[in-house]
């Protein structure tokens, strides 16, 4: 498979960030929370599609 620069970026940016917190997943989201309200962009949620049984 082709590696790709950006996902490659991507994933070193993310690791980064999960050492700097111990890979503490705790401390990493509420990291990104914070980040998220100082941010003045919109986020919304989206509500969970559950598949139904048996597929």
């Amino acid at each position: 498979m082709r590696k790709d620069a950006i996902i490659e970026e991507l994933h070193k940016i993310r690791q980064q960030h999960a050492r700097k917190f111990g890979y503490d997943l705790r401390k990493i989201f509420t990291d990104l929370k914070q980040q998220e309200e100082k941010s003045s962009r919109k986020f919304i949620t989206l509500p969970v599609q559950r598949k139904p049984a048996g597929r």
